[in-house]
């Protein structure tokens, strides 16, 4: 973990945020282990060969983790909040349950298009 994206993950506001953003950033390098970390925009982003895989933010209630190159992926009803189909945001709040094993598995097949 590069230490921009170290120092934004220790200094969030919210402990659960901190443990959540935590365990997303794990589970983006585990998926996709040549990706590259830095902090851009204020926020952690994640880029595979220089082009963006995957970006972590926070808001006061929640975290969310947007994949990019997402358009042909196959996702659950309901998990994704409405938006244009290239991208894909989970929204996620305190105490919900994160299902890392399936975001594992659409960041590795929106990845492979990199």
């Amino acid at each position: 973990m590069g230490q921009e994206v170290t120092s934004y993950i220790e200094n969030l506001g919210q402990a659960w945020q901190s443990e959540l953003c935590r365990s997303l950033h794990e589970t983006v390098h585990w998926s996709i282990p040549e990706v590259v970390d830095r902090l851009q925009y204020g926020k952690p982003h994640y880029l595979k060969e220089g082009k963006y895989a995957c970006v972590i933010g926070t808001a006061k209630g929640w975290v969310t983790l947007t994949i990019f190159n997402a358009a042909g992926l196959d996702v659950p009803e309901g998990l994704f909040e409405p938006g244009p189909p290239e991208r894909k945001t989970v929204k996620i709040r305190q105490g919900q349950a994160v299902d890392h094993d399936l975001l594992a598995k659409l960041l590795r097949q929106a990845a492979s298009a990199i």
